[in-house]
Protein backbone atom coordinates (compact mmCIF):
# COMPACT_ATOMS: atom_id res chain seq x y z
CA UNK A 1 0.00 0.00 0.00
CA UNK A 2 2.85 2.52 0.76
CA UNK A 3 4.56 1.39 -2.31
CA UNK A 4 1.25 2.52 -4.46
CA UNK A 5 0.86 6.07 -2.37
CA UNK A 6 4.63 6.92 -3.19
CA UNK A 7 3.99 5.93 -6.89
CA UNK A 8 0.53 8.12 -6.85
CA UNK A 9 2.39 11.23 -5.03
CA UNK A 10 5.73 10.80 -7.77
CA UNK A 11 3.45 10.46 -10.82
CA UNK A 12 1.14 13.77 -9.19
CA UNK A 13 4.43 15.45 -8.80
CA UNK A 14 5.79 15.13 -12.12
CA UNK A 15 2.91 16.06 -14.07
CA UNK A 16 1.78 19.04 -11.96
CA UNK A 17 5.64 20.25 -12.70
CA UNK A 18 5.02 20.19 -16.22
CA UNK A 19 2.38 22.49 -16.24
CA UNK A 20 4.00 24.99 -14.22
CA UNK A 21 4.95 28.42 -16.60
CA UNK A 22 8.03 30.81 -15.73
CA UNK A 23 7.06 34.08 -15.32
CA UNK A 24 8.93 36.13 -18.12
CA UNK A 25 10.69 39.48 -16.90
CA UNK A 26 12.67 40.56 -20.15
CA UNK A 27 10.37 43.21 -21.47
CA UNK A 28 9.94 45.20 -17.54
CA UNK A 29 13.26 47.50 -16.94
CA UNK A 30 14.90 47.02 -13.27
CA UNK A 31 15.52 50.57 -11.48
CA UNK A 32 17.90 51.01 -8.97
CA UNK A 33 17.14 54.12 -6.37
CA UNK A 34 20.20 55.03 -4.57
CA UNK A 35 20.75 58.06 -2.27
CA UNK A 36 23.61 60.00 -3.09
CA UNK A 37 25.36 62.00 -0.38
CA UNK A 38 27.21 65.29 -0.81
CA UNK A 39 29.59 65.67 -2.93
CA UNK A 40 29.41 62.20 -4.93
CA UNK A 41 29.43 62.12 -8.63
CA UNK A 42 26.73 59.61 -10.38
CA UNK A 43 27.94 58.02 -13.39
CA UNK A 44 25.58 55.55 -15.33
CA UNK A 45 28.29 52.94 -17.23
CA UNK A 46 28.27 53.22 -21.08
CA UNK A 47 26.37 50.22 -22.74
CA UNK A 48 28.23 48.90 -25.26
CA UNK A 49 25.08 49.13 -27.94
CA UNK A 50 25.93 48.38 -31.52
CA UNK A 51 24.73 50.00 -34.47
CA UNK A 52 24.39 49.50 -38.17
CA UNK A 53 26.56 51.20 -40.23
CA UNK A 54 24.55 50.76 -43.40
CA UNK A 55 21.61 53.40 -43.60
CA UNK A 56 19.88 50.60 -45.83
CA UNK A 57 19.16 48.23 -42.53
CA UNK A 58 17.07 51.30 -41.20
CA UNK A 59 14.82 51.44 -44.15
CA UNK A 60 14.82 47.72 -43.90
CA UNK A 61 14.09 47.75 -40.20
CA UNK A 62 11.07 50.14 -40.59
CA UNK A 63 9.55 48.08 -43.02
CA UNK A 64 9.44 45.39 -40.95
CA UNK A 65 8.19 46.76 -37.87
CA UNK A 66 5.45 48.56 -40.25
CA UNK A 67 3.89 44.88 -39.88
CA UNK A 68 4.24 44.49 -36.27
CA UNK A 69 0.56 42.52 -34.86
CA UNK A 70 0.15 41.07 -38.45
CA UNK A 71 -1.32 37.70 -38.12
CA UNK A 72 0.01 34.59 -38.90
CA UNK A 73 -0.94 32.77 -42.10
CA UNK A 74 1.67 30.05 -43.46
CA UNK A 75 2.88 31.29 -46.92
CA UNK A 76 1.59 34.87 -46.14
CA UNK A 77 2.85 37.91 -47.79
CA UNK A 78 0.56 40.86 -46.90
CA UNK A 79 -0.76 42.67 -44.16
CA UNK A 80 -3.95 39.87 -43.92
CA UNK A 81 -0.80 37.37 -43.08
CA UNK A 82 2.30 36.13 -42.96
CA UNK A 83 4.71 33.87 -41.67
CA UNK A 84 8.16 34.14 -41.08
CA UNK A 85 9.65 34.21 -44.19
CA UNK A 86 7.54 36.09 -45.85
CA UNK A 87 8.23 38.91 -43.50
CA UNK A 88 11.77 38.91 -44.36
CA UNK A 89 11.01 38.34 -48.25
CA UNK A 90 8.54 41.12 -48.39
CA UNK A 91 10.74 43.40 -46.14
CA UNK A 92 13.81 42.75 -48.40
CA UNK A 93 11.91 43.11 -51.88
CA UNK A 94 10.50 46.58 -51.26
CA UNK A 95 14.18 47.80 -51.07
CA UNK A 96 15.21 46.08 -53.93
CA UNK A 97 16.93 43.32 -52.69
CA UNK A 98 16.14 40.00 -54.30
CA UNK A 99 16.05 37.00 -51.63
CA UNK A 100 14.55 33.38 -51.78
CA UNK A 101 11.32 32.79 -50.20
CA UNK A 102 11.71 30.46 -47.49
CA UNK A 103 14.31 30.35 -44.08
CA UNK A 104 16.28 27.38 -45.10
CA UNK A 105 16.89 28.72 -48.69
CA UNK A 106 17.86 32.20 -46.84
CA UNK A 107 19.95 30.40 -44.53
CA UNK A 108 22.09 29.40 -47.59
CA UNK A 109 22.17 33.78 -48.67
CA UNK A 110 24.53 36.08 -47.12
CA UNK A 111 27.69 35.67 -45.18
CA UNK A 112 27.88 34.13 -42.04
CA UNK A 113 28.76 35.72 -39.23
CA UNK A 114 29.58 35.46 -35.02
CA UNK A 115 26.57 36.09 -32.23
CA UNK A 116 29.40 38.74 -30.88
CA UNK A 117 28.95 40.90 -34.64
CA UNK A 118 25.29 41.01 -35.00
CA UNK A 119 24.03 44.19 -35.72
CA UNK A 120 20.45 46.17 -37.27
CA UNK A 121 19.58 44.33 -40.45
CA UNK A 122 20.85 40.88 -39.95
CA UNK A 123 19.36 37.50 -40.19
CA UNK A 124 18.76 35.11 -37.13
CA UNK A 125 18.00 31.59 -38.47
CA UNK A 126 16.58 28.90 -36.30
CA UNK A 127 15.56 25.34 -35.75
CA UNK A 128 12.34 24.78 -34.20
CA UNK A 129 11.18 21.66 -34.60
CA UNK A 130 12.33 18.81 -32.87
CA UNK A 131 12.30 16.40 -35.54
CA UNK A 132 13.09 18.47 -38.48
CA UNK A 133 16.46 18.15 -39.44
CA UNK A 134 16.65 21.96 -41.31
CA UNK A 135 16.12 25.24 -40.41
CA UNK A 136 12.34 26.03 -40.74
CA UNK A 137 12.36 29.76 -38.86
CA UNK A 138 14.08 33.52 -39.54
CA UNK A 139 14.23 36.50 -37.89
CA UNK A 140 15.48 40.22 -38.38
CA UNK A 141 17.77 42.04 -35.80
CA UNK A 142 15.72 44.95 -35.36
CA UNK A 143 18.16 46.17 -32.18
CA UNK A 144 21.14 45.16 -30.70
CA UNK A 145 21.92 46.31 -26.76
CA UNK A 146 25.00 44.96 -25.48
CA UNK A 147 24.33 41.44 -25.57
CA UNK A 148 20.33 41.77 -26.08
CA UNK A 149 19.87 41.03 -29.59
CA UNK A 150 15.96 41.96 -30.04
CA UNK A 151 14.60 40.68 -33.54
CA UNK A 152 11.15 40.65 -35.43
CA UNK A 153 9.39 37.81 -36.87
CA UNK A 154 5.95 36.06 -37.50
CA UNK A 155 4.96 33.32 -35.03
CA UNK A 156 2.50 31.06 -35.60
CA UNK A 157 0.86 32.06 -31.89
CA UNK A 158 1.40 35.85 -31.98
CA UNK A 159 1.94 36.66 -35.56
CA UNK A 160 4.46 39.29 -36.40
CA UNK A 161 6.17 40.21 -33.08
CA UNK A 162 9.56 41.56 -31.71
CA UNK A 163 11.54 39.09 -29.63
CA UNK A 164 14.60 38.63 -27.35
CA UNK A 165 17.43 36.51 -28.67
CA UNK A 166 17.70 36.09 -24.04
CA UNK A 167 14.41 34.30 -24.05
CA UNK A 168 15.08 30.51 -23.89
CA UNK A 169 12.99 29.00 -26.73
CA UNK A 170 15.17 31.09 -29.05
CA UNK A 171 18.28 31.25 -27.13
CA UNK A 172 18.04 27.15 -27.64
CA UNK A 173 16.56 27.07 -30.97
CA UNK A 174 19.11 29.40 -32.53
CA UNK A 175 21.22 28.06 -35.26
CA UNK A 176 23.24 30.68 -37.04
CA UNK A 177 23.36 34.70 -38.29
CA UNK A 178 24.14 35.78 -41.36
CA UNK A 179 24.33 39.39 -42.48
CA UNK A 180 23.27 40.18 -46.36
CA UNK A 181 23.05 44.07 -46.27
Amino acid sequence: MRTKTLISVFAFLILTSCVVRKKTTYGKKKTVTVEAKEGDTITKPPTKKRVAKNKKADRVVAKAMSFSGTRYKFGGTTKKGMDCSGLVYVTLKDNNINFPRTSHQMADEGKRIRLKDVEKGDLLFFKTSKSGKRINHVGLVVDVDGDDIRFIHSTSSRGVIVSSLREGFWSHSFIKATRIL
